[in-house]
């Protein structure tokens, strides 16, 4: 059986070995091209195409773009962007399809493949699955001799966007309320050596900001490197060293952010959700005055939003099932723990840059200190459990792991939860353990884990 390509965020794997080869970015920019050539006339599609700063970064875009122009597609090439960029011009342009390539938080060596649809939204399951089975089906051919292809003017063509760095920014100002000023701020950044690096300080400069920007010189192979918005302990540490009022921490193509208060104690997206939630509620903008997070999100933020008239829905984890979960219920803000935050007022996927002039909108306006406007969310304790594996064998194939799952819960009723999933990125499992009383979580998750890596741990 061949294995699945796509995980919960695109294509992922270590560049240049399957499946992230020159050969499938040729054929997945092939089938990008033909499969989203809009109805109607006869046109070529027309695609956006951008990256994070990774070494194998213009290898996969050389491929892809062949593989496009081999179809007749018209390529709109934006370099190094942050992918919400790519997603926005997407839409905002009239282009049929964007690819952006990039393993997010990943470390240098992977890198990824994803497609945008014409409205700036992730394909759903359909068409993913739609896209992977072709895929895997044009892998297996021992080539494409017997193809036809266009020839001659039929072939594609590159329409470079001289503005694309500048389109997104004017996007995210556009969230900015007219009038208020980040003058006399000090704002730590972390651009995690990614997509980020030009785009956030410039952003914050243009607000008024002064910028200590940090982890922004890229050179290919340093992108997340003990840096970014997987590593929190480095933004408190530069908030406290640099005297910053907020940092801000990226993720290697910015789609997430984690912000740090001017103590020097990193927030995580549950509490981005409550405070940047709770201001849209107090203003009458939280559409339906819903917020949507993930099963991972804390229980204390449900009950924080109950309190002040609002609700909170759950969806499956990835910043596509939020989404799909607020278009179904017709909210317009929601996100993960991990700092994928949505605004669909202003965007149809996670922007680190737009969920931070967000947050800094209600610190800005309260005129408090994050560190105090952060109380209003009280946390029940959490402990997140990551266990690189082999494999990703079903749980209730590995001895001892359902049976004791059963039994924490059991044991922690309605006072806890717990979840176990793979990861859809990386090669981990990762264990969730929540509790009213959060002493015993270390040994209650060891019992479950135990087994596990017994198991198949790496």
């Amino acid at each position: 059986m061949t294995a699945p390509l796509f995980g919960t965020d695109g294509i992922r794997g270590v560049a240049n070995r399957a499946p992230i080869t020159p050969h499938l970015a040729l054929e997945f920019g092939a089938l990008v091209g033909e499969l989203f050539r809009p109805d109607g006339p006869a046109r070529p599609a027309r695609v956006v195409v951008g990256r994070d700063t990774r070494l194998s970064g213009p290898m996969l875009e050389a491929a892809v773009t062949a593989g496009l122009l081999s179809v007749g597609a018209e390529v709109i090439p934006l370099g190094v962007l942050p992918t919400p960029a790519v997603a926005g011009i997407t839409r905002a342009i009239g282009a049929d399809a964007g690819i952006v390539i990039s393993a997010s938080h990943n470390p240098f060596p992977d890198n990824g493949l994803k497609v945008f649809q014409a409205t700036g939204l992730k394909c759903g399951d359909a068409l993913e699955r739609r896209i992977e089975a072709e895929l895997q089906a044009r892998l297996a051919l021992p080539g494409d001799a017997d193809r036809v292809r266009p020839t001659g003017a039929g072939l594609g063509r590159i329409a470079p966007l001289a503005d694309g760095r500048e389109r997104y920014e004017q996007a995210v100002l556009a969230a900015w309320p007219p009038g208020l000023s980040l003058q006399g701020m000090k704002i730590a950044v972390d651009a995690a050596n990614g997509s980020a690096c030009a785009t956030t300080p410039d952003v914050l400069r243009r607000l008024g900001a002064e910028v200590a920007l940090f982890h922004a010189a890229p050179d290919g192979t340093n992108i997340n490197l003990n840096c970014g918005s997987t590593h929190p302990e480095v933004i408190e540490r530069l908030v406290r060293e640099s005297g910053a009022q907020v940092g801000i921490s990226h993720d290697g193509d910015a789609d997430r952010v984690v912000c740090c208060d001017e103590t020097g104690s990193a927030l995580d997206g549950d509490e981005l959700l409550a405070l940047i939630g709770l201001d849209l509620l107090a203003r009458g903008a939280l559409a339906g005055n819903l917020l949507v997070a993930t099963v991972m999100s804390n229980l204390a933020l449900d009950e924080l939003f109950a309190e002040r008239g609002g609700r909170v829905l759950r969806s499956a984890v990835g910043d596509r099932a939020v989404l799909e979960e607020m278009i179904a219920h017709g909210a317009d803000f929601g996100g993960e723990q991990s700092g994928h935050i949505i605004c669909r007022a202003h965007g149809t996927t996670g922007d680190g840059l737009l969920s931070a002039l967000l947050l800094l909108r209600v610190v800005r306006e309260s005129g408090r200190p994050l560190s105090e406007l952060r109380r209003v969310l009280r946390k029940y304790p959490q402990l997140l459990v990551n266990v690189p594996v082999r494999m990703r064998t079903p749980f209730a194939e590995i001895p001892g792991v359902e049976e004791e799952l059963r039994k924490v819960e059991a044991e922690l009723g309605r006072a806890g939860r717990v979840f176990l999933r793979y990861s859809g990125t990386e090669p981990k499992a990762r264990l969730l353990i929540e509790a009213k009383e959060g002493d015993a979580l270390p040994v209650l998750a060891e019992r479950i884990l135990k087994p596990l890596r017994a198991a198949i741990g790496a």
